[in-house]
This record gives C-alpha cells, sequence and structure tokens, in this order.
C-alpha cells in the first residue's frame, strides 16, 4: 500500500466506485496522459457524465505510477488541474478556481461541486467572456509551498474581466466578503495533516505575510439577487481574538482585530481567497475578484450539483454583466 495517505485510499475507492476509479485507465500509459486526463474530464462532463470523482482518482494513479518510475510528480499535477493550458486568446475571459473532493475518510463517493462547476464551465463562453478553469489541491503543504499563487498569477496576469474561487460550503451560496488570514479549522487535509491551528491559536500560512483581513471586490448585490434554487448571501461574518463573532459592515472595523475566521472560514476555501486577494494586490491588478461557496452536498448527487453548477453560471454571469455597466 502506497504511503500517500491520498493514493493509500485508492485500493478502497476501487471497490466501493470501480467504474469512477477505472474510467480512465486507458489513458493512464499514453506519454502525456496528464493533459490527456484534464481535457478528457472536460469532454465528459460538458457532455452529460457530470462528475468531477473520476478525474480525481486517475490523476492519484497517474501520480502512483510516475512515483514508482521515478518521474516527478509535480508534472502530473499541473497539467491533470489545468495550470498550464494555454490562456484564451484576447477576449474577456473569466477565471474560476474549484477544488478537489475531500474528507473521503468520512465518505469515498465525496464529490466536489467546485471542481464540477471548473469542469462544467471551462473553455465554454459566461456572459460573454470565456472561461479558464483549474482545480486546486486540499493539501496544506501544495499551498505552503506556493501552489495557489503558482495557479493564480500566469491567470492573473492575463487580466481577466473576472476571477472567482469557488469551493463547498454551507447550506446556501455565500460570497465570502472578507477573507482572514489565519488558519484555525482543527480539520485534516486530503493528507490527514493538521496544522496545530484552533480559534484559540490562529496560526498564519507560512510566508503569508499580510493585514489580517482583507476584502473581495465582486459585485455582491446583482449577485445576490440571482435567483436558484439556493438564497446568495453576501457574508460579512468573521471571527477574531479580540471580538469574537463580528457582522463587519467595512474593512476598516476590522483594522484592530486578530483574525481566527475570515469570512470563508478557517480552512483552505478562506485561505485562497484571501491569497488570491493579496496576489492580486501584489500584482498591482484590478478586476473583481472574489469567493463563492457553494451549498455542500453528502457523496455525490448528479441532479443536485447539476443545480448547484447552474447558478454558479448564473452567477458569474450576474458579475460579468454589472462590471461592464
Amino acid at each position: 500500500m502506497s504511503s500517500d495517505p491520498e493514493e493509500a485510499r485508492l485500493q478502497r475507492a476501487a471497490k466501493e466506485l470501480p467504474k469512477v476509479v477505472s474510467r480512465y485507465d486507458d489513458l493512464l500509459t499514453a506519454p502525456d496522459a496528464a493533459a490527456l486526463l484534464w481535457q478528457q474530464a472536460i469532454a465528459d462532463v460538458q457532455s452529460g457524465r457530470f462528475d468531477d470523482r473520476p478525474l480525481y482518482w486517475a490523476r492519484l494513479k497517474l501520480r502512483r505510477a510516475a512515483r514508482q518510475r521515478g518521474l516527478p510528480v509535480e508534472m502530473v499535477e499541473r497539467a491533470s488541474r489545468g495550470f498550464d493550458m494555454p490562456l484564451p486568446p484576447d477576449a474577456p475571459s473569466v477565471f474560476i478556481a474549484g477544488f478537489d473532493p475531500f474528507r473521503l475518510d468520512d465518505d469515498i463517493t465525496q464529490s466536489n461541486p467546485s471542481g464540477l462547476a471548473a469542469l462544467a464551465l471551462h473553455d465554454t463562453v459566461v456572459g460573454g467572456a470565456r472561461v479558464c478553469a483549474s482545480i486546486l489541491p486540499v493539501r496544506f503543504a501544495d499551498f505552503d509551498r506556493g501552489v495557489a499563487e503558482d495557479a493564480l498569477a500566469k491567470r492573473f496576469q492575463n487580466k481577466p474581466a473576472l476571477a472567482v474561487t469557488v469551493s463547498m460550503g454551507r447550506n446556501q451560496f455565500d460570497l465570502e466578503r472578507f477573507p482572514g488570514r489565519r488558519r484555525s479549522a482543527p480539520v485534516p487535509d486530503n493528507c490527514n495533516i493538521l496544522t496545530g491551528a484552533s480559534e484559540r491559536k490562529p496560526l498564519p500560512p507560512p510566508g503569508v505575510d499580510g493585514p489580517e483581513f482583507l476584502e473581495f471586490s465582486l459585485p455582491a448585490e446583482a449577485m445576490a439577487a440571482v435567483d436558484g434554487p439556493w438564497q446568495v448571501r453576501d457574508n460579512r461574518a468573521v471571527c477574531s481574538l479580540e471580538r469574537g463573532e463580528v457582522a463587519a459592515q467595512t474593512l476598516a472595523e476590522l483594522a484592530d482585530d486578530t483574525a481566527v475566521r475570515g469570512s470563508g472560514g478557517g480552512y483552505l476555501s478562506n485561505e485562497i481567497a484571501y491569497r488570491a486577494l493579496l496576489l492580486q494586490r501584489r500584482l498591482g491588478l484590478d478586476f473583481p475578484l472574489g469567493h463563492i461557496h457553494t451549498p455542500a452536498l453528502r457523496g455525490y448527487d448528479e441532479a443536485l450539483e447539476r443545480d448547484i453548477v447552474d447558478q454558479t453560471r448564473c452567477l458569474i454571469a450576474a458579475a460579468l454583466c454589472s462590471a461592464s455597466t
């Protein structure tokens, strides 16, 4: 059995989800297998096989094979996540970053509608702009070595009309207004790693040096007005060491607070939101940017996830329409 905790789940997944886990086995021996996985997953989702999980499990198989042959796993990761895909031509573009399935020890069948949205929307036109998408890992070590900035920087420098990071969250759509700098959720990542952070001892990620809170630039009012099965909330709730739970109306109100949880929580959803905003600031760029939490689900539910992706598409279209007026 593999010493890698993600790869070690393959045996159980193959027993419980044989068709899902084996879907792309024929691609795994191709010279450019990692890029083919990304392209085939997009083609499958957009042609009706609406499932993000085959890509996740096939990537782990390809990682394992690469490691056994002494090949760099990083190449598998980048190509199968869309990090190195060509940028859209000189036309309005949207960048969207979703996430892998996670909490797989609780439910090995788990899907992630944010990653599914990335596959469903990539290279489609939404609100007059072409979408470019990637899928991020749920691993603290990757974030610690800058995978988020690596995935985002080239896309940001292309000056998209809009950029959104997306993850699975609560029981509605949340637009996370005030991401916080620190980790605090005592929840393991997909490698079963805990950071040692907690709500009593929130910790900044290594090398992340910025204000305790940042504010997104999404057109929240227009997005919150989108009709759909779920309410869309402009979420301003944060938690600080000094004041506990706070419903902040302005970023200035949080200037003297130490972040425990940002609007997006204390896990990697909040962290990608914060890192994206900090990167945009450091690059000196200006375009609407922020984080969307989708409704959560347990396991996999095709009909529910189609609705989530449809409403995500509508949120992006509303944001683009508002930004262009």
